[in-house]
């Protein structure tokens, strides 16, 4: 039998969150270093799976299937395509630099009353996390996705309220309770969501009697699973329902500024880095795959919803006091657009929705990590508060600005070519919807410009006059995404080589081509 190379992937840092959760207290050091030596084995072993991934080979590779709750049809079912394997690198690429930034984000806090915070705990549910999410991009059995779905809110909800940002300008009583609120909003939001879900999971076992993802997929394109239309929708709807809460999409959203608002900042890239990008994927993956006329029926109320988020987002951004909450709202006018890609219909749409999943998470990390480090510094995240930064943490400043330049799309970075992508493939078929989401990027270049020209430019002011620059731990964590967002935003090909092979699969999977082009006849 071959190395179960995928369960491995998802294995490893499973039992780094365990091993990590034994160390005894007093060795936090310890705990922490155990975390990042695990974090780098699993991406050790992304890498390995990227490499053994065969653009132009078979749907789904690096395949297992065992035989787990029988007499329900429940298979242990694993295999990746060109969209899972770019999910599974980006997140083990990111979860090292998270840990790095959250260092000293666990440590004890010498309060009036003492209170200790358990630093293994934190780097523990932080690979905890990583291992679910990685399972949720390979898993192709439908009960096993949604298990891991919804058991990553578990250690997202510890993460969320147990270890908030201690950067808070109204004491930390406030803060406490705030964190409280932000970690119980998200898990009922996500809770609702998976709770629908399941029931479409049910519904979708009694239409065809099992879970296998593939074969169900095969059984609808060959004829011999015919749902009736009606039903078909509505098991369309509970999957697109958790997933869109999940992303999140408009009007389901309001928990992600608050959850990115009062987590530490590598928790708040957790969320929006990594484990949103889950909704996103199973969009592509389960939806489109599994209900192809009802994602066309669909089609033109999720571009208006994804045309919304899009727009407000952007709009709610502009006008934003704490830095955290802009990058928040910014997230969601982005996922906007990847869901105005995937949903779009088109190659070129669908190929910059999943490159910009893996942009997005490697520009919104750049930017969200230095403004934590800017951040902790001052310890405000208000924007008021700072001023002239550039002058005195010249280093830091620039990092800024370039994360802050690739949210915005800037040509030469990363997010430019897949927003690019995203706005041909939807010109291409649904014009008017890609000429009010283009009112997105000048918006995105003013709440970005505004942000940098308010906290880095001007007179500095006194409380951030001794500030220091980048340290080396930061250098490590900001450089290579730095260099990964000039280099695919130069050259995007390996990326794009990888996952066009899938999308031309469910583009194929819903019964769709590209519109062609409308030539005039010559004359």
């Amino acid at each position: 039998m071959s190395f179960p190379l995928l369960t491995a992937t998802a294995a490893l840092p499973a039992i780094g969150a365990v091993v990590t959760a034994a160390v005894p207290a007093a060795r936090r050091n310890a705990a922490k270093s155990l975390a990042l030596v695990f974090s780098l084995a699993t991406l050790a072993l992304a890498i390995v799976v990227l490499v053994r991934f065969d653009p132009d080979g078979g749907r789904y590779q690096l395949t297992e299937s065992h035989s787990w709750i029988k007499d329900f049809g429940v298979r242990y079912e694993l295999g990746v395509d060109g969209i899972g394997v770019a999910l599974v690198a980006l997140t083990a690429l990111l979860i090292p630099f998270i840990i790095l930034a959250g260092w000293h984000d666990a440590d004890p806090l010498e309060t009036g009353n003492k209170r200790w915070r358990p630093t293994q705990g934190f780097f523990a549910l932080i690979l905890a996390v990583e291992a679910m999410v990685i399972i949720s991009f390979e898993a192709t059995d439908v009960f096993l996705f949604y298990i891991f779905f919804e058991a990553m809110l578990i250690p997202m909800y510890f993460l969320i309220g147990g270890f908030g940002d201690r950067a808070h300008e109204h004491g930390e009583e406030v803060a406490s309770t705030q964190r409280s609120y932000a970690a119980v909003k998200f898990l009922l939001y996500n809770l609702v969501g998976g709770l629908i879900m399941l029931a479409a999971v049910i519904g979708l076992y009694v239409v065809a009697g099992n879970f296998s993802l593939t074969e169900i997929a095969e059984a609808r394109a060959n004829g011999t699973l015919d749902m009736a239309t009606n039903t078909e929708r509505w098991l369309f709807l509970g999957f697109f329902f958790a997933f869109a809460v999940k992303a999140p999409l408009w009007p389901l959203h309001t928990w992600l500024p608050n959850a990115m608002g009062e987590a530490t900042t590598p928790v708040a890239v957790l969320i929006t880095a990594v484990v949103d990008k889950v909704g996103t994927f199973a969009m592509l993956r389960f939806c489109l795959q599994l209900f192809p006329e009802a994602s066309k029926w669909a089609t033109p109320a999720i571009l208006v919803l994804a045309v919304i988020s899009i727009i407000y987002g952007a709009l709610l951004a502009v006008g934003q006091r704490d830095i955290k909450r802009l990058v928040a709202y910014a997230s969601i006018s982005h996922f906007g657009f990847i869901i105005l890609g995937i949903f779009a219909m088109t190659s070129q749409g669908q190929s910059g929705a999943t490159l910009y999943m893996v942009n997005h998470g490697i520009s919104t990390a750049a930017l969200m990590l230095v403004a934590g480090f800017l951040i902790s510094r001052r310890g405000s995240r208000l924007i008021a508060d700072y001023g002239g930064v550039q002058k005195v943490a010249p280093v830091l400043a620039g990092t800024f600005l370039i994360g802050g330049l690739a949210t915005l799309s800037l040509p030469g970075l990363a997010p430019f070519v897949s927003e690019f992508l995203v706005l041909v493939g939807t010109f291409a078929r649904y014009p008017a919807i890609g000429i009010i989401a283009t009112f997105g990027i000048v918006l995105a270049a003013l709440y970005t410009l505004v942000l940098y020209q308010r906290t880095m430019t001007g007179p500095v002011k006194p409380e951030v006059s001794e500030m220091p620059d980048l340290r080396a731990r930061e250098l490590v964590v900001v450089a290579p995404l730095i260099v990964l967002l000039i280099f695919l935003g130069v050259y995007p090909k390996p990326v794009t080589d990888i996952v066009n092979p899938a999308v031309k699969q469910t583009l194929s999977d819903v019964h769709k081509k590209d519109p062609q082009p409308e030539v005039e006849a010559a004359k």
